[in-house]
């Protein structure tokens, strides 16, 4: 009786155990900004969950460039990925979200860093900005994603329009 009950015990923690728990999910943000008080308009991603070995998610990214200044205007800068404070993030537009597998968030975190790492100036206001970094995170979750030029440089009406491209969100427009 007591080998039986044992069995049963260990069954159910097996049943139980944290993969079943294990769920990442990647929210698109967006945030106005304001030329004049300093912070330009800007879209990023905040991941949170626990992957299927039990490692917490909590972290978040957004590209831009390394210093604020009007070479931006003239081509390519250096760049950098930032991450949000939460009190910030509590403060930005919540477009949607998505579950990733395991293997998603992966394949995210190798492309954040190869954006993070690549060499010489990598940023560039119409080619490569932070609507371009925040759509291949997209993609790379499975949304369709265009780039209309009209939003290259308005990343909230950007995301309501890659909402639009996804259906099977079920967002609202913000």
């Amino acid at each position: 009786m007591l080998n039986t009950l044992k069995l049963i015990v260990a069954l159910v923690a097996l049943a139980w155990s944290h993969a079943a728990f294990a769920e990442v999910r990647m929210s698109f943000h967006s945030f106005d900004g304001s030329v004049l008080f300093g912070r330009y308009p800007h879209a990023f991603v905040v991941l949170n969950g626990t992957l299927e070995d039990g490692t917490k998610v909590d972290e978040n990214f957004g590209f831009t460039a390394k210093h604020t200044t009007t070479a931006i205007l003239d081509g390519p800068v250096e760049h950098k990925i930032v991450s949000e404070t939460e009190k910030s993030i509590r403060s930005t537009n919540r477009h949607f979200t998505v579950t990733l597998s395991d293997a998603e968030y992966a394949r995210i975190k190798r492309e954040m860093i190869a954006w993070r790492n690549a060499p010489g100036k990598f940023y560039d206001l119409d080619r490569r900005n932070c609507v371009h970094f925040v759509g291949r995170m997209a993609q790379l979750a499975g949304l369709k994603v265009t780039y209309p030029a009209s939003m290259l440089r308005r990343p909230k009406a950007w995301l309501n329009h890659v909402a639009k491209l996804n259906p099977q969100l079920r967002a609202k427009p913000i």
